[in-house]
């Protein structure tokens, strides 16, 4: 075999502007992300539903998801038309959402205060067409990697790209809401959904152009799993039993929760609300400027995981960055407990009374330092379970020789809206319980008593408590860098005989492990 061809077989590499490209599908579903966990609460008050109604709603549409995503997931197993097999999922995913979107945010309103039941009725259902196209698409993002690149040099390049197209997509709304907000209307009014909703729809809908041209020339048979156009089929009824003989799958689960956990609840609009606006009194000069300080001190955690994932692997790096996450929350707890103790014992950034000056002290010093670090390192390690994924996807075809990106994605998808809609409920019965039970907190609602209580609990304990969680499943994740290594050898020597005649069970009882692999292969 010549160098090109064993190349050819051994490491499927992608162009740097599909590296580029693909991760915008992600921004794409995080922006309708952001307005699930961050607005859809707001927007029941805005249609006068029970505040703790419209939080618990979308935790319990997720028994919905535990219906659609299997099923998702194997339509993805299936495909393989014209179009390709995840590119249709992409289109189709992004579509349903902007019309369900459309029809939540917009049409359910014109039913009369009278007809409040039917108000009720139409959230649930149009949030349930919304939930569909979330998971079309979403899935796509995890599964789509295994054909994009089996590099371990590339794949995790994915998390810094995929970075990007986050903050391009979620951060677009984050940083357009106060500011649509301010201009337009609070959180709780029409008036602010009417500009966002439009805005999000376009900004989702020009990111998924960008991923599908990514993902474009390798969404093709020669790239699926070991057998190209001859995929073994894998009923619905397999999917429990793949689960569970996939550990490093179920570990990454529990992991990719935590993280999405993490983020989810700690960038809660209402949880940030009651910190800039209730406690610190000052939400309209504290809020960007702090998001900003937190994708700058972000910029040097992408680089040092990606290299960490490059030389130590990507578990390896998850945890690390983990931990210093962690470490630095304890310290932005404990300025929150100092907090209220005299006017030290307060944000402060600058003021334009009198014309601008700093007002800088040293309570803020440090919590800008506990919070940018602390930010920077698990906001660069929230999305790294994406490309994992990939690794746990190649493991199985190691494993079972089943080629299953689309059940597996799938399943991180289900997580990935349990978590967000849990941070919803969690945050809604919190506001609740200190009188917050008509509308979430505004950006001008005052201090109540008890707020600094949920702020630390929302804010750093329970991040806290799911970082710790994803350090528990990843010690005993299996998957390190000299392991792809193995498994990326053996599938491709398994891959070249297949392709020469050799049956799949034939190649996978021909090769285990790498010292069976010839060494063109390793």
């Amino acid at each position: 075999m010549s160098k090109e061809n064993t190349a050819s077989v051994t490491m499927n590499r992608a162009k740097p502007y599909q590296l580029v490209l693909f991760p915008f599908n992600n921004g794409a579903t995080n922006v309708y992300y952001i307005l699930t966990s961050s607005y859809i609460a707001y927007y029941g008050g805005v249609l006068g539903l029970l505040t703790v109604f419209a939080g618990t709603m979308v935790t319990v549409m997720r028994l919905f998801d535990a219906v659609t995503d299997p099923v998702i997931g194997a339509l993805i197993d299936k495909t393989n038309g014209k179009f390709g097999k995840f590119r249709p999922f992409m289109v189709l995913g992004n579509v349903i959402m902007a019309v369900s979107s459309i029809l939540l945010y917009f049409c359910t309103q014109l039913v009369p205060t009278s007809m409040m039941p039917m108000r009720y009725v139409l959230y649930v259902f149009f949030y349930a067409i919304y939930v569909i196209g979330y998971t079309f698409q979403t899935s796509v993002t995890r599964s789509g990697q295994t054909v994009l690149t089996n590099d371990p040099k590339q794949r995790p390049m994915f998390t810094i790209f995929n970075l990007v197209a986050s903050m391009l997509g979620m951060g677009a709304i984050q940083f357009c809401a106060p500011i649509i907000r301010a201009n337009f209307g609070d959180y709780t009014t029409q008036s602010f959904f009417n500009v966002l909703i439009p805005a999000a729809i376009i900004v989702s809908a020009g990111l998924t152009v960008l991923g599908v041209i990514g993902i474009w020339e390798k969404d093709q048979p020669k790239y699926f799993g070991m057998g190209g156009d001859v995929q073994e089929k894998v009923k619905v009824s397999e999917y429990i039993a793949l689960i569970k003989a996939n550990g490093p799958l179920q570990r990454l689960m529990i992991a990719g929760g935590g993280c999405k956990l993490a983020l989810a609840i700690a960038t809660n609009t209402a949880v940030l609300a009651m910190l800039y606006g209730g406690m610190m009194g000052d939400y309209d000069n504290l809020y960007l400027p702090m998001m900003v300080l937190g994708y700058v001190f972000s910029a040097p955690f992408f680089y040092l995981t990606i290299r960490t994932s490059q030389k130590q692997g990507q578990k390896a790096s998850l945890m690390r960055y983990v931990g210093v996450a962690l470490v630095c929350y304890i310290g932005v707890m404990v300025l929150l407990l100092l907090w209220g103790r005299g006017d030290a014992f307060t944000l402060s950034l600058y003021s334009t009374e009198n014309g601008f000056h700093l007002t800088l002290n040293l309570y803020t010093v440090l919590f800008i330092l506990f919070f940018g670090i602390g930010y920077g390192a698990y906001y660069a390690t929230a999305d790294m379970p994406i490309p994992m994924v990939a690794d746990c996807s190649d493991y199985e075809t190691y494993r079972s020789g089943k080629y299953v990106p689309g059940i597996i994605g799938t399943l991180f998808s289900l997580v990935d809206k349990l978590v967000s809609s849990l941070s919803s409920t969690v945050v809604a019965f919190a506001a609740a319980a200190i009188g917050f039970s008509q509308a979430l907190p505004g950006a001008d609602d005052p201090f109540v008593p008890g707020m600094n209580t949920v702020v630390i609990i929302l804010f750093c304990v329970i991040p806290m408590a799911a970082w710790a969680a994803t350090l528990l499943a990843m010690k005993g994740y299996i998957l390190t860098g000299d392991k792809m290594k193995e498994i990326q050898a053996v599938n491709a020597v398994r891959k070249d005989a297949i392709a020469k005649g050799m049956s799949m069970e034939q190649a996978m009882a021909k090769w285990k492990t790498i010292d069976q692999v010839p060494q063109e292969f390793r």
